[in-house]
């Protein structure tokens, strides 16, 4: 049976109809319920986690004192928390772009540039290519379990069960591969 967004709003209609009568206890479960979406809806529209966490505590600030004005027949509860939460979190946006202090033009020039310098990018472009072309020549499933390894993270145990291998096995393969990247490289 599929779940309709309306049965699970049903349960958070009536948690908020029981904070509309001062009920805390009903205000903390519809904090447990909503916030881990809420906090999506806050963190999409103010991309710094600190300040989407604030916007939170707001939204939940405004539920508690409007909870008597919300109407389950024009919304469900998620879709009215989550109103308040875009609102909030837009007038969050206005409030924190009137504060920004604008630096003058002259100063434009005397900023540093974040990105690489072209000769530090080149350098790190040979490199990659460099290691592309060491990893390239490892024996394939020496390649394989290293990529795994160091990009995906996976353990020695999980190397062993994904490839059927022995772990002692996986462990060698490994160790030899990085030894054949490290001679490689040195050369």
């Amino acid at each position: 049976m599929e779940l309709r967004q309306q049965d699970v709003s049903e349960p958070e209609n009536a948690l908020l109809a029981r904070v509309a009568r001062g009920d805390r206890e009903a205000f903390e479960q519809l904090y447990r319920a909503t916030s881990a979406r809420l906090l999506g809806v806050c963190l999409r529209l103010v991309p710094d986690r600190g300040t989407a966490e604030d916007v939170l505590q707001d939204v939940y600030v405004a539920a508690w004192r409007k909870a008597p004005q919300f109407d389950p027949v024009r919304a469900s509860a998620a879709v009215w928390l989550a109103a308040i939460a875009r609102h909030r979190a837009i007038d969050r946006l206005r409030a924190d772009a009137g504060q920004r202090e604008l630096a003058p033009i002259e100063l434009a020039e005397a900023q540093p540039d974040p990105a690489p310098a072209p000769a530090h990018q080149a350098e790190a472009d040979s490199e990659r290519a460099r290691l592309d072309d060491c990893v390239g020549q490892l024996e394939p499933k020496r390649r394989s379990l290293i990529r795994t390894a160091f990009f995906d993270g996976a353990t020695y145990e999980e190397l062993a069960a994904r490839s059927g291998s022995p772990l002692g096995s996986v462990k060698s393969w490994i160790r030899r591969g990085l030894l054949q990247l490290r001679a490689c490289l040195e050369a």
